[in-house]
């Protein structure tokens, strides 16, 4: 269990976020629902994408359930999802689709469904960008999901390239509150990232209305606050547990100039982004292996907004803002800088002292 910095704790009603807001956070709540309880179905070998990256049963039956959901309430809003039907759509592939298939038959609304619609949900996500779209990752950190660790599902909308929502539904991962201390009559967010079985629940992020934390079951949220450490010593930093797209090794260093020695919590998906909102570490850092890898928008939109709604900051390596209207990546940005806003510059300095891009 990881404690974040004491904040006091309010409570609000999910519609007061708005009826969009309001729908995606059922939306994903359901789907995490969904997920949780089909677990140990989806588990089977992954599929190899033509990036090499797997993609399970898991992903596409998400896909097809959100894509479905968000055609139902906005059939002209575009989804720009991580997945597509393509290898889905191959001879090798003819398991894990009869697979998808039959639970999507346990997973959506009137029960049994057709080959070619469930597919066709699934290339939802082949969407443009646009005015007004979703961008949808349905399962980031798909590896964490394969070995029994953390991974979410991450929804996002986007208006002139600006991020409104960002929902990320966490299986794995609770947040709960509980006294500071016994001299402290105040409230925190106690963070429960743990491999096991926990409540689970969903981190939300509206523009101009805060960050805040839905569990699975009732109907009141829970604010996010980002930890109050000003202190560079002080830093607690999180990492991906992939190393194929960030430099571990690099964010060491960096934080042994900030005279931290404290080890980077290593977890999957945009889990670090809760975690982060939620008061329990103070960094969350992407720094690209390959100078030429640009962050997808799947990747990062939903968990940026909830860190800035918390009270963070999020920018690149180079202290710009994430520009969302380059398309499906960030191509005007290179790398990750999440923090809870106090320790941003200090972080920044040390990035351009050491001249990482």
């Amino acid at each position: 269990m990881v404690a974040a910095k004491h904040r006091r704790r309010y409570l609000v009603h999910l519609e007061s976020l708005g009826p969009d807001a309001a729908f995606a956070g059922e939306v994903i709540r359901d789907a995490v629902r969904s997920i949780r309880a089909l677990e140990r179905d989806l588990l089977g070998d992954p599929l190899t994408k033509a990036n090499a990256s797997p993609v399970t049963v898991a992903d596409f039956l998400v896909q097809a359930f959100v894509a479905s959901r968000l055609a139902q309430r906005f059939p002209d809003d575009p989804l720009v999802g991580e997945e597509d039907a393509t290898v889905l759509r191959t001879e090798p592939a003819r398991k894990v689709r009869r697979r998808v298939v039959e639970l999507a038959g346990r997973m959506l609304p009137g029960g049994a469904l057709e080959t070619e619609q469930m597919l066709a949900w699934i290339d939802r996500g082949r969407g443009a960008c646009g005015h007004r779209f979703w961008t949808l990752d349905p399962i980031d950190g798909t590896k964490g999901l394969l070995r029994g660790g953390q991974y979410v599902i991450a929804l996002a909308l986007l208006v002139d390239g600006s991020v409104q929502i960002g929902v990320i539904g966490c299986p794995r991962l609770s947040v709960r509150t509980a006294p500071a201390s016994r001299a402290d009559s105040g409230e925190h967010a106690m963070v429960a990232a743990v491999e096991g079985d926990v409540e689970g629940g969903v981190a939300i992020g509206v523009r101009g209305r805060g960050a805040w934390w839905l569990s699975l079951h009732g109907d009141h949220l829970t604010r996010l606050s980002v930890s109050t450490e000003a202190n560079p010593a002080q830093t607690c930093a999180l990492h991906s547990l992939e190393s194929r797209h960030s430099d571990l090794d690099e964010l060491r260093r960096v934080l042994r100039e900030l005279r931290s020695d404290a080890s980077p919590i290593l977890m999957d998906g945009q889990t670090k982004h809760v975690l982060l909102a939620a008061g329990a570490a103070e960094l969350l850092m992407r720094i690209p292996t390959d100078p030429l890898y640009r962050e997808a928008i799947w990747d990062q939109a939903a968990g940026a907004l909830i860190v800035e709604e918390a009270g963070g900051r999020v920018t690149d390596l180079d202290g710009l803002a994430l520009d969302f209207t380059t398309g499906r990546h960030l191509l005007r940005n290179t790398g990750i800088v999440a923090s809870n806003s106090l320790l941003h510059d200090a972080v920044l300095d040390v990035v351009r002292q050491r001249s990482i891009r």
